[in-house]
Formats: C-alpha cells, structure tokens, sequence
C-alpha cells in the first residue's frame, strides 16, 4: 500500500490504498497522519482519483467512480451505501438516512457509522445533517462540511 496527500481547496485528505483499490481517504490531521508513517508516498498512484477529486473541486464531477475496499459491518456497508445515494447537492437528516438504509428506528447507529466511513467526500457523509438543519458533528470540523454543502450549492 502507498498513500499520497492531496490538497484540495478546501482541506487536505490522506489517501491510501493502491490505484486499483482505495482503502481510505482521510482529512489530514495528526491522528491520520499515524497511518502513514510505515507506508510510500507515490502520488502515481492514485492519479486517476487525484483527476476525479480536482473534477469535483472545479464542480465538474458530481460523483466518484473509484473502487473502495469497504471494511465493516453488514449495518455500516448498508448505511455508506445508502450515503453514496444521496445525490450532489442534497442532504438527508441522520433520521432519513436511517429509513433509506433500511433501519428507520436507527438514527443513532446511522450516525455511528458516518462517523467511522473511511472515505471523505468519496462516501459523502457531509451530506448528513441534523433534522433541525444544524450540521451536527463531522470528522473534518464544521467548517469543512459547510464549504463542502456550499461547493454544492447547499446554503447552510
């Protein structure tokens, strides 16, 4: 496995994995920083995601086509899914995307798994947000999820 870090407009991510198969793509911090430190950096090879995630940035990509390697429950893989449904520019509540994966009186697991969806912005877990409209908690800070909801024309 190699990684590369890729800086967006936005926010830096870590990505690892291979250029066939992406195993996580991170925002940058300290902590996510730990899992690279016995692994390559080699941009090559993650060309093809770097092309995708510039397309987005430039609002010309409103969805990725990459291979993930998905590590999780049976309930996780149900609920990043259904979060790769939710189309650009929209945001479900943690509620309505409970009822789309299936589990409509699971809100708070639904959650629990956002917070552990290995790929930023590929598994668009800024997508989610509170059912009063607030922006609830997000791996990469308020902050960035709000400039993510904005590239996408969501006003928050």
């Amino acid at each position: 496995m190699k990684y590369t870090i890729y800086h967006s407009p936005i926010c830096d991510l870590i990505i690892i994995g291979s250029k066939d198969l992406i195993d996580t793509v991170t925002f940058d911090n300290p902590k996510a920083r730990v899992l690279t430190d016995l692994l390559e950096e080699d941009s090559s090879e993650f060309k093809d995601l770097i092309r995708q995630f510039d397309e987005y940035f430039e609002k010309k990509r409103k969805s990725f086509d990459i291979n993930l390697n998905f590590q999780g429950t049976p309930f996780q893989k149900k609920v990043w899914q259904a979060l790769r449904e939710i189309p650009y520019g929209e945001t479900l509540s943690y509620k309505e995307l409970a009822e789309k994966a299936g589990f409509p009186n699971a809100s708070r697991a639904v959650g629990s798994a956002n917070r552990v969806n290995s790929f930023s912005i590929v598994v668009p877990c800024h997508r989610v947000i509170k059912s009063n409209g607030d922006l609830a908690g997000f791996a990469g800070r308020p902050e960035v999820k709000r400039a993510l909801l904005n590239l996408e024309g969501v006003e928050i």
